[in-house]
């Protein structure tokens, strides 16, 4: 049998390391808000789930203010299969008409919201629940994308959102009374009628507003890659632009890095575009000298 003497990793001392050297990490970001977007990998790999719920709730016992935003593409697409309808896709964007759209409700704002919630609660935490509709969070105009192939021209990608305004007093008040607010990313018009919103956008946008110290977003890679497929460690807005230009930055990382990119001009101190695919990735990221994912800034 191994104890913990046996594996050197496991020691007294070397935990004790550990802890030291989270301490000035702890001690800079105490008090600050960090908003976390939570997909991929580590949104369906129960192993992953666990390691996140705990991530987010020790974050939230040093002293962090940590704000979750969730999607669910691959649950959503699992849901849509169910009533014998395919997702479809343009500029990173999913096409919703009206029956994807109540979908997409019951999948974000119910089941998916609802996991997570209980997840962080049998960590330790107190998770709440959140749509745009509650407390008129995200307030949003129907979104019209720009057709690529004819300028000039409008493509209506059904009842898909633009945000017109977050109002984050209901976040704020979840996090001055100890609680961790779970956000699903779907927002409401002026009549009531649900949108939906890309989770990245959302993420990005709240994080501004919130004026966040950090934006981390989790995904299923080791973060941006260059086209030779290794990973870019940290980017300016200027390389940013370059690898949209040149094709590299493509595909569902459109809305992704786009969204990173504006959160960083607009005063969020730090963007991080990391891999969920990694046992408490958030810990290692926010608390340690070692990082596993990009850091994108302003300039």
């Amino acid at each position: 049998m191994t104890t913990s003497s046996d594996n050197p990793s496991d020691s007294p001392t070397v935990k004790a390391e550990v802890l030291s050297e989270a301490l000035p990490y702890i001690r800079r970001f105490h008090g600050k808000t960090v908003v976390i977007k939570y997909g991929g990998n580590a949104m369906t790999e129960e192993a992953l789930q666990r390691s996140f719920a705990h991530d987010v709730v020790l974050l939230k016992l040093v002293g962090l203010k940590p704000v979750v935003v969730h999607g669910g593409g691959p649950q959503i697409n699992h849901a849509l299969r169910r009533i014998g309808k395919e997702g479809t896709f343009i500029q990173g964007m999913r096409v919703t008409d009206a029956e994807t759209m109540e979908v997409v409700e019951w999948v974000l704002g119910g089941q998916v919201q609802q996991d997570i919630v209980m997840m962080v609660n049998e960590a330790g935490g107190k998770a709440v629940g959140l749509t745009g509709k509650d407390g008129c969070l995200i307030q949003v105009e129907k979104k019209l994308l720009a057709d690529a192939e004819n300028p000039g021209k409008m493509l209506d990608i059904g009842f898909v959102g633009d945000i017109k305004r977050i109002e984050p007093a209901v976040v704020k008040a979840l996090q001055d009374d100890e609680f961790i607010p779970i956000i699903s990313s779907i927002g409401y018009g002026a009549d009531g009628q649900a949108y939906n919103i890309n989770a990245d956008v959302v993420a990005g946008k709240i994080a501004e507003v919130l004026g966040a110290e950090k934006l981390v977003m989790l995904t299923n890679t080791p973060g941006v890659l260059d086209k030779n497929g290794h990973l870019l460690r940290k980017l300016s807005a200027q390389t940013i632009d370059e690898l949209f230009k040149d094709g590299t930055i493509s595909g569902g990382m459109l809305p992704k890095i786009s969204s990173a990119l504006e959160a960083a001009r607009n005063g969020v101190n730090s963007v991080h575009v990391i891999d969920g695919r990694v046992p408490h990735c958030l810990l290692l990221e926010i608390l340690t000298d070692r990082g596993v994912g990009t850091m994108i800034s302003s300039h």
